[in-house]
């Protein structure tokens, strides 16, 4: 991918800022995206929801063969993240179905079993696909692409890495946008100086009351004072985050979830993409040619930022990053 960021927009963290707080807003993108809700019952007895993008959900679906682009999002994002609008219009540009499965308590209502979503939740991302898939088929639609965004693209990576041979049997390939593919390298350089101020500020004012809700509904999960207390990611996590999935603490929940150890495992095509000035992701961990399989692609672009990549004059559009990736996943389509 090639890209230059604007001019008047230098550095990661504006480049990650601005165009999280103008695009989801802006009519260009925004207009014509509507969805429909459709809600699955896991095996677990609790529930996940799925939204289809116009005209798409399974039922809809009239276009034989037409792909579906599945798009996970990234932590405590959702289906109207500015990401998210952005690939619903590249979708429907390009004629494909669009999906964006939630994983839980992010799409509006908080979830009933004692587990949320973490970083490297291959299995629940294995379960979504292979409904989506499912659902798909029985419509008459063809091929599934899958694009996973900061915490969902090292989530997909580690079920690219789970599945091994078989994973082409479900999606023809696969994509991770800005992706914390080294998950203490990643949680180390978001609890320090601005991001601690700013990032971790944001994600814990929204993860802090949906933990305090799930305990509600499952009383003694955790120390409801000390996740009050916690202050960064890596507490919250220590609290919450790594116990109630099964991680023992922290630093073995960062070190198992992680997708970078694993990128020499997979066996379908692959696209890691990162911004070297991401302000999430130290540049010296990003995954390197001998790190991953023959079948991974590496872009690493100077400029983007945090799921940016602003295009353009004032206030510019978020279509540059959309476009490359779907345009590399239409590649991996069959003739």
């Amino acid at each position: 991918m090639k890209y230059i960021a604007p001019n008047w927009l230098p550095g990661g963290n504006l480049q990650t800022i601005w165009p999280a707080l103008i695009s989801a807003r802006s009519l260009e993108q925004a207009a014509s995206v509507a969805y429909e809700r459709v809600r699955w019952s896991t095996p677990d007895h609790d529930f996940v929801d799925v939204d289809y993008g116009s005209a798409t959900t399974p039922k809809l679906q009239n276009s034989a063969k037409q792909p579906l682009l599945v798009l996970f999002h990234g932590l405590e994002g959702s289906s109207t993240s500015h990401y998210a609008l952005a690939f619903a219009k590249v979708a429907q540009q390009r004629g494909w179905a669009y999906a964006v499965p939630h994983f839980r308590g992010c799409s509006g209502e908080i979830n009933r079993a004692p587990r949320a979503y973490h970083s490297g939740d291959f299995e629940e991302i294995g379960w979504m696909l292979s409904k989506l898939k499912a659902a798909h088929e029985l419509a008459g639609g063809g091929s599934l692409l899958a694009v996973g965004i900061s915490l969902g693209g090292n989530a997909l990576m580690r079920w690219a890495q789970e599945a091994g041979s078989t994973a082409t049997q479900t999606v023809e390939a696969v994509a991770s946008v800005c992706s914390p593919l080294d998950l203490a390298a990643s949680g180390v350089a978001i609890g320090q100086g601005f991001n601690r101020l700013v990032y971790t500020r944001m994600f814990l004012n929204s993860m802090k009351p949906k933990a305090l809700e799930r305990l509600a509904l499952n009383p003694g999960l955790f120390d409801a004072k000390a996740l009050q207390a916690s202050r960064d990611l890596y507490e919250f996590d220590n609290i919450f985050t790594a116990p109630v999935h099964g991680f023992k603490n922290t630093e073995d929940y960062w070190l198992r979830a992680s997708a970078k150890p694993h990128m020499n495992r997979i066996q379908l095509p692959a696209l890691a993409l990162n911004a070297v000035n991401d302000p999430f992701i130290p540049a010296w961990s990003l995954p390197k040619a001998a790190d991953v399989s023959k079948s991974v692609t590496l872009w690493h672009t100077a400029q983007g930022g945090h799921v940016g990549f602003p295009k353009g004059k004032f206030p510019a559009q978020v279509m540059a990053m959309p476009e490359a990736v779907s345009g590399w996943l239409a590649t991996h389509l069959p003739a």
